[in-house]
């Protein structure tokens, strides 16, 4: 018999989506129930879900009340719509989601509001006659839930195990030492070893030491938080989670029937590993939209991603220099810091017929910049799994990527990419270099195609090591209380 498992996110796609934890939300549950789960999304109800007149929204059960504490009660709702047959359930109220209206404005709300929202999908749990097996956490926005499930769920929740994942430790959510007092938590939790952190509260600290089980979304990037440099002040933290087999890393997949060639709608043209002159046909096809030459032999190397510090933006502009000069054209999809924005827009200025920046979030564009690239860039000075080398997998487009993370465990140089071990321009250009060499020699370039479009990155595997975190959390609940880790 299968688990009941209740995956909360703040953002799901294609509903709502600022980054890869969207992505993540919405297939791993598909493919657990693709393994015999009952697997069911929860998320906040954005106004732009509950309007969205192509989607069937409709209400689960009455209207109901959350007290968050003695003077604040909430109306809230439950609506149901459904997303490649996995049920997703909108929960929330008091005005505190329902006016967002697109996928820029999805971290406008403020602690109070996740704070009630996490009370509120245990009671929601409760008025549908639903409590799973399993709550599967994702990210600080959802840190207290995993208290208040131990804290105040009482004995319906008392069997049921929380595993809490870190898709990216740099984010965590550090409030005040009145973050208890908002729902009506006792203050002698405010110490080290349960919500005080460095005088304050934190609230993926907090959904660590709370939950049974914690994880981060490579094996890699699982090593890397147990460190000063990548630990973000809780390296402590994961170290004493670690050693008392409470932290492990989980590959991340994606959904491969929507990232997928041969079927792609948003292409020019599909193609497939054993015939690839659809690639010829999307990479002139995305030439001709960008307004740059239609040459075949000259490399276009792309990213689709986030402008932030994270991404490595600041050794690509340092390096370029270099291998701009050189026949290839570099197009960048992605928003984010202005500084790294303004700096794209001065390559354009400095090579028009060779750079192009398209500043906005595309989603169909995206898909067509995979499939019409030949170079993939990921110079991340850290990257705690990555969807985008995936991605790029799977429509033949060659990662150039630093070994951090879960670039580490997918790209291998000379195999299915190019990789590079030190944070620095020299590396990535040599790196870069590298690559365009390889992509004059069209027998070792369609290798290097071939076997990134014939990687396994679907969900079936770690769909599986999932459900092992499951059981282990299930069975540290039935065995023993959590006392808390040291912080």
């Amino acid at each position: 018999m299968g688990l009941k498992v209740l995956i909360v996110s703040v953002e799901v796609a294609p509903f709502a989506k600022v980054g890869g934890l969207a992505d993540v939300a919405a297939s791993l549950p598909k493919a657990l129930r693709t393994q015999g789960h009952d697997a069911r999304i929860v998320m906040p109800n954005y106004g732009m879900v509950l309007n969205d007149s192509a989607l069937k929204v409709t209400p689960v059960v009455a209207p109901f009340k959350v007290k968050v504490r003695g003077d604040w009660t909430v109306p809230t709702t439950l609506h149901e719509t459904d997303h490649d047959g996995v049920p997703v359930w909108l929960v929330g109220g008091g005005g505190l989601f329902d006016k967002i209206a697109r996928s820029e404005d999805l971290y406008s709300p403020t602690r109070d509001a996740y704070l009630y929202w996490s009370k509120a999908i245990l009671e929601a749990c409760e008025q549908a006659g639903w409590i799973p097996d399993v709550i599967h956490c994702n990210d600080w926005h959802t840190g207290f839930l995993p208290v208040m499930l131990r804290e105040l769920g009482g004995e319906k929740w008392k069997h049921t195990a929380c595993v809490y994942t870190i898709h990216n430790l740099a984010y965590q959510g550090e409030f005040g030492r009145d973050t208890l007092d908002v729902v009506d938590l006792s203050q002698k939790l405010f110490n080290m070893h349960q919500l005080e952190t460095f005088g304050g509260v934190n609230f993926l600290k907090s959904g660590c030491v709370f939950a049974d089980q914690v994880n981060t979304v490579s094996p890699r990037y699982s090593e890397e938080i147990q460190t000063e440099e990548y630990g973000c002040r809780q390296w402590g933290l994961m170290r004493d989670l670690s050693k008392l087999g409470r932290l492990r890393g989980i590959l991340n997949g994606i959904d491969t029937d929507f990232f997928n060639p041969t079927t792609d709608p948003y292409i020019a043209k599909n193609y497939s590993a054993d015939d690839l002159s659809g690639k010829a046909e999307c990479k002139t096809a995305l030439q001709k939209e960008l307004d740059l030459t239609e040459e075949a032999e000259t490399p276009i190397v792309a990213m689709v991603t986030r402008l932030s510090n994270q991404k490595g933006f600041e050794h690509v502009f340092r390096g370029a220099y270099g291998w701009l000069d050189r026949p290839s054209q570099l197009v960048v999809l992605a928003v984010g810091d202005p500084w790294a924005a303004e700096q794209l827009r001065l390559f354009e200025k400095e090579w028009p017929a060779n750079v192009r920046f398209i500043e906005r979030y595309d989603a169909e564009l995206a898909q067509r910049v995979y499939a019409g690239s030949d170079v993939f860039l990921m110079p991340s000075n850290f990257e705690p799994c990555g969807l985008g080398q995936m991605i790029a997998f799977r429509y033949g487009s060659v990662p150039v990527a630093r070994t951090t993370g879960g670039l580490a465990n997918t790209v291998f140089e000379g195999q299915n990419g190019f990789t590079y071990d030190e944070k620095g321009p020299r590396e990535l250009y040599d790196a870069i270099q590298r690559a365009l060499t390889a992509f004059n020699d069209k027998e070792t370039w369609t290798k290097l195609v071939r076997a990134g479009m014939t990687g396994d990155y679907t969900w079936n595997l770690p769909a599986k090591e999932y459900v092992k975190m499951y059981e282990d959390a299930l069975a540290l609940r039935k065995g023993a209380s959590i006392v808390g880790a040291r912080g």
